[in-house]
């Protein structure tokens, strides 16, 4: 649970596990699937799915205010899907595996078409097997996130679970829900693979009326009491960020552990309760906490940060910029732009400038773009960009409105067409200082980032 500045809190909420085994031989082995939910397992061996990913998302995430998120996903519903090579005709399958996940998350994903499916992402190794799309107007509700817990080895009756309280969740200023498969080793040769299962829960709640402290009880409920962890849970643990707040008022009489960790090149301090241990709990058998924040704090500002507006008037033509900053002071990072853009807004590749704010050649070394057909298939722009240091990279391209029939308008068309974040994608260097031999290591991460603000146009109508 970090403490955002401006009396914000965020919790994160991660639930791991995996199956035994990756073969359909395996799986069909064996009567039940222990921990790994049945629902999923099926539809994986149905559709012949090697990866999944999809993320349901309300709100805006304010970067420069609270920094750079742990969890990423951009507003709305996102879904990206990798089919095994066995898969002969992926877009029949894409559009069935579509339509079941619409009925296991209660969510619109029936919607995606051939309209806001890219094909052929240049930076993938085999495109062919490689779908995904994004619904930028999906509303989240408690419809989506119901599903989502049942999902869980103890589903909502005990663990981390009974803070789930949907009335608190959907009255905060950020809230974000994945679900993430993904294939791992189980040997250094790779020759057995297993499921790897990641359910996360990003909220941001606004506690501007609880004054400059927070607990358990103001965030969830009162009534909502964390008594024990999971009983099937190898791990289970609460990570309170006390960084800029050092004094944690533990109300259970529990005493925690301290734990350092570097977080996006910063290190911050944790204080650690085990809820596998009967004594976290102390004599109220509940957990809460009491934290009081400072009135200012210095938050790390985000070496990546992104944004994106339309430009021009009238409703026939306007420009799309994208603003990407480089806060780093002396070094230089290559970045990969993938932008998706409906094909009602006709784009004119040839007026595509990407200038720096410093004095630098031409910062664009790679372009892939796909052009959009007419009610079949979206733009897909892909650029190489290298962001000087201490600069703002600005991505300009302008567009023409295309003409619609009536009946190509959505159930709300005041409120315009949305178009989905643009997604930044770096190799970022991390230098942190060790403090047990006072030497430097130096690592790499990925780190993404959407641009997260949504292009609302207005489209005239041909009858």
């Amino acid at each position: 649970m970090p403490n955002l500045p401006n009396s914000y809190v965020q919790v994160n909420i991660l639930v791991l596990y995996a199956t035994h085994c990756f073969s359909p031989k395996c799986i069909f082995s064996v009567s039940h699937y222990q921990l790994f939910p049945k629902s999923l397992g099926q539809v994986i061996l149905k559709f012949s799915v090697s990866e999944l990913h999809i993320s349901f998302t309300q709100g805006y995430w304010r970067t420069m205010q609270w920094g750079q998120p742990f969890l990423l996903s951009p507003p709305g519903a996102e879904l990206w899907v990798w089919f095994q090579d066995t898969v002969t005709d992926v877009d029949i399958a894409w559009k069935e595996l579509t339509n079941v996940l619409s009925g296991i998350f209660c969510a619109s994903l029936n919607f995606i078409d051939s309209t806001n499916t890219p094909l052929g992402v240049g930076n993938v190794t085999d495109q062919r097997f490689l779908r995904s799309a994004v619904l930028p107007r999906e509303i989240v509700c408690t419809e989506n996130l119901t599903p989502w817990k049942k999902l869980l080895p103890c589903g909502a009756k005990t663990g981390l679970a009974v803070l789930m309280n949907s009335e608190k969740f959907f009255h905060s200023s950020f809230y974000s829900q994945a679900l993430h498969i993904t294939p791992v080793c189980q040997d250094w040769q790779c020759k057995s693979t297993a499921w790897e299962l990641r359910q996360t829960l990003n909220v941001v709640f606004d506690l501007h009326s609880s004054g400059q402290e927070w607990s358990l009880f103001k965030m969830f409920s009162r009534t909502l009491l964390l008594t024990e962890a999971c009983p099937l849970a190898f791990s289970s643990k609460v990570y309170v960020d006390v960084t800029d707040n050092p004094q944690v008022s533990n109300l259970t009489l529990a005493t925690p552990l301290l734990s350092q960790a570097v977080v996006l090149e910063d290190r911050r301090t944790y204080s650690v309760y085990d809820l596998t241990n009967q004594a976290t709990f102390g004599q109220t058998r509940s957990l809460n906490m009491l934290l009081r924040w400072r009135a200012a704090e210095n938050m790390l500002r985000p070496l990546l940060h992104g944004e994106r507006y339309v430009a021009g008037y009238g409703l026939q033509k306007g420009e799309i910029h994208t603003l990407v900053y480089n806060h780093h002071t002396y070094r230089a990072f290559p970045v990969l732009l993938l932008d998706t853009v409906p094909w009602y807004l006709r784009l004119y590749i040839h007026t595509l400038t990407a200038p720096a704010s410093v004095a630098t050649t031409n910062p664009v070394s790679y372009i892939h773009y796909q052009p959009s057909k007419d009610r079949l298939q979206p733009h897909l722009l892909e650029m190489l960009v290298q962001l000087p240091p201490n600069s703002v990279t600005e991505v300009t391209v302008q567009f023409e409105r295309a003409l619609l029939k009536w009946t190509e308008y959505t159930p709300d068309p005041n409120h315009g067409f949305y178009v989905g974040s643009s997604v930044i994608s770096a190799l970022m260097h991390s230098v942190v200082a060790m403090d047990t031999n006072s030497c430097l290591f130096s690592f790499k991460y990925r780190l993404n980032t959407y641009v997260a603000v949504v292009l609302s146009v207005l489209v005239y109508h041909l009858m």
